[in-house]
């Protein structure tokens, strides 16, 4: 017999993925200011790839879980900058920082956090239905 999952398992499945894409926001919004001396050698901002798995689709439980399946680096070019004085600069007095727009990397992780929280939401209304249940007929 197949393992069947439980509102309990998809909804923890949904929070561990929305922890993998803020630890990537995380990761970016912190190599924001980052620079290099090489186009080489600079941060790309990171992205996970999320994927639905579904369950039981024969048997029509309702039942889907995502799970994250790659984290992608942008193949966006650095930002080059002219500095001279930086002691990272290059030969030609250029430096070089990652394409991360920090106003979108704020919108996903309000997103990631409203994913979590519909998440926990889901958990507490599984929690006191599955205790009402309990209490039937006493």
């Amino acid at each position: 017999m197949a393992n069947k999952l439980t509102i309990f398992d998809v909804a923890g499945r949904s929070m561990a993925a929305q922890q993998v894409r803020l630890n990537t926001v995380a990761s970016n919004l912190a190599n924001a200011s980052s620079v290099s001396g090489s186009p080489d050698t600079v941060y790309r901002p990171i992205k996970p790839i999320f994927e639905t798995q579904y369950h039981d689709v024969m048997e029509k439980t309702g039942i889907a879980t995502v799970d994250v399946t790659d984290i992608s680096q942008s193949k966006a070019p650095p930002e080059k900058r002219y500095a001279p004085n930086h002691p990272l600069a290059d030969k030609d007095g250029y430096i070089f920082a990652p394409p991360i727009d920090q106003n979108a990397e704020m919108i996903d992780m309000l997103e990631t956090s409203r994913q979590y929280q519909n998440n926990i939401e889901v958990l507490s209304t599984a929690k006191t239905l599955l205790l009402k249940t309990l209490n039937v007929g006493k």
